[in-house]
């Protein structure tokens, strides 16, 4: 039985904060960190905006788009980490939100910026049994970064709905096949009640990203008997513009294959959102026909590999919901000290 992706949906909030203005805080080089991070500015999710409202917004972007019954909707599965409750789950609001239940399973999902290609994964393995009509998998973060932390120049706020079934004359996109790669190595972490994550230095490119990304892109491509001759895109995670870049070159994809889904530079990393939204802005251009390769990473860690061919039915729904690229337009700018506020790095004692 086939399965694949019958819509998709993403938010990104309108705020934006410039790296140079970040830097000018913290006495550091704005056109070095820019040159090196490959991000020009990021996006602030506003003051009442979090995990859950952002998940929301594109779940319910990735119904409109397919104008299906969202009671289909069986599994429900969020992937962030920056879930707003320790205990109390995100997909279960997010359900009710979009009126999915209550004949329907859910549960939040932790695995850093995978945590949302695990959904679909998981999606995937419950619509191709037969357990469940629909599955809705969504990236979703807010993601934190400790004032003049390295991170804080690229953590940002966005959220990337799919839903999966298994119903051909419905998919956008069939997902010819998935690969995961995953070791224990402490890249990146943050323990219960600490405000920000703190990260293994040497352990983020080589061990850590490089490792696991090449990994699983290999092995999908081992397993289909494929190379990058045979997609028209790429897309990988985005901590920033340099790693996807470099590794896109690595595996033999050109810079014109992953263009059109390398957003981080005018967006950040949205963390479990990221290699979703580069997928959705590849979807939001791609024709009938064409293959796109996708390798999500998470730390901690881990990678999954996805190959989908787009189907005829791109063009009947990609228009019913915003698209990537307006939803990075005319961005509002602010300021360190209104971006402090709005990431609640400002406490009152």
């Amino acid at each position: 039985m086939s399965v694949g992706i019958v819509s998709y949906g993403t938010y990104i909030p309108k705020f934006r904060i410039k790296v140079e203005d970040i830097a000018k805080v913290w006495g550091d080089n704005a056109d070095i960190l820019s040159a090196g991070l490959m991000v020009n500015e990021k996006s602030v999710p506003d003051l009442d905006e979090d995990t859950v409202t952002i998940a929301v917004e594109a779940a319910r972007a990735a119904i409109c788009r397919s104008s299906l019954d969202p009671s289909r909707i069986e599994a429900i599965y969020t992937g962030s980490e920056s879930h707003p409750y320790a205990v109390k789950p995100t997909s279960t609001i997010v359900a009710e939100a979009v009126e999915a239940t209550p004949e329907m399973t859910a549960a939040d999902l932790e695995f850093a910026c995978k945590a949302g290609s695990a959904g679909m994964q998981a999606c995937m393995g419950l619509v191709q049994s037969g357990m469940a009509d629909l599955g809705l998998a969504i990236g979703s973060d807010v993601s934190q970064g400790a004032p003049g932390d390295a991170l804080e120049y690229t953590a940002a706020a966005g959220g990337a709905a799919y839903i999966i079934g298994n119903k051909e004359e419905e998919m956008v996109a069939i997902i010819e096949d998935t690969y995961s790669f995953t070791t224990d190595t402490p890249d990146f972490w943050r323990r219960e009640g600490m405000p920000y994550p703190e990260h293994g230095g040497r352990f983020t490119g080589e061990p850590g990203y490089f490792k696991h990304v090449l990994g699983a892109a290999k092995g999908l491509m081992n397993k289909l008997g494929t190379s990058a001759e045979d997609y028209d895109y790429a897309v990988f995670h985005q901590p920033n513009g340099k790693f996807p870049s470099r590794v896109a070159k690595m595996l033999g994809f050109s810079k014109e294959k992953i263009a059109p889904g390398l957003v981080v530079t005018r967006l950040g990393n949205t963390y479990s959102a990221s290699c979703l939204m580069g997928i959705a802005a590849t979807l939001d251009q791609a024709k009938p026909g064409d293959r796109i390769f996708a390798t999500a990473f998470g730390s901690g860690a881990g990678a999954d590999a996805f190959s989908f061919r787009v189907t005829d039915k791109i063009d009947k729904i990609r228009d019913k919901a915003p698209l990537v690229e307006e939803l990075l337009a005319n961005p509002v700018y602010m300021d360190y000290a209104m971006y402090a506020k709005h990431k609640g790095k400002i406490k009152r004692a």
